[in-house]
């Protein structure tokens, strides 16, 4: 049973720069088009982290990290709901970070096709 879809890019740069980028909550508004700001106690997210995100609607959603490989992968939940997975793999031309989207929720690649863009254009201005 298909559960979620990927879709991800090949970018430049390290991959261990492009999990410090999905993983610092401070830098979510830069790449995430719904995102418009992070409340929680630590900025770097881990195992069990847990907070708020605001939305481009204004409202606050409460979070949990559910899922989390150090350098690798972290899946979450948003408002009790699975919301998108991350990854990040080495690749020959620098890495490939990928979301995983629930499949209930595909129209939400296009948003993920628009994150993926600014992560590149981040890697790529060595920010």
């Amino acid at each position: 049973m298909l559960r979620h879809l990927e879709v991800g890019r090949v970018m430049p740069g390290a991959p261990e720069r492009a999990w410090r980028l999905l993983t610092d909550t401070r830098t979510w508004p830069d790449w995430g088009p719904t995102i418009r700001g992070v409340e929680v106690a630590e900025p770097r997210i881990g195992p069990d982290t847990t907070g708020r995100v605001r939305t481009l609607a204004g409202v606050a959603l409460p979070f949990r990290v559910t899922d989390f490989a150090e350098g690798v992968r972290w899946r979450w939940r948003v408002a009790g709901v699975p919301a998108t997975g991350h990854r990040v793999e080495a690749h020959p031309e620098g890495c490939r970070v990928v979301f995983e989207v629930p499949v209930l929720a595909a129209a939400y690649t296009v948003v993920c096709r628009v994150a993926l863009h600014r992560i590149e254009q981040w890697l790529a201005d060595g920010a």
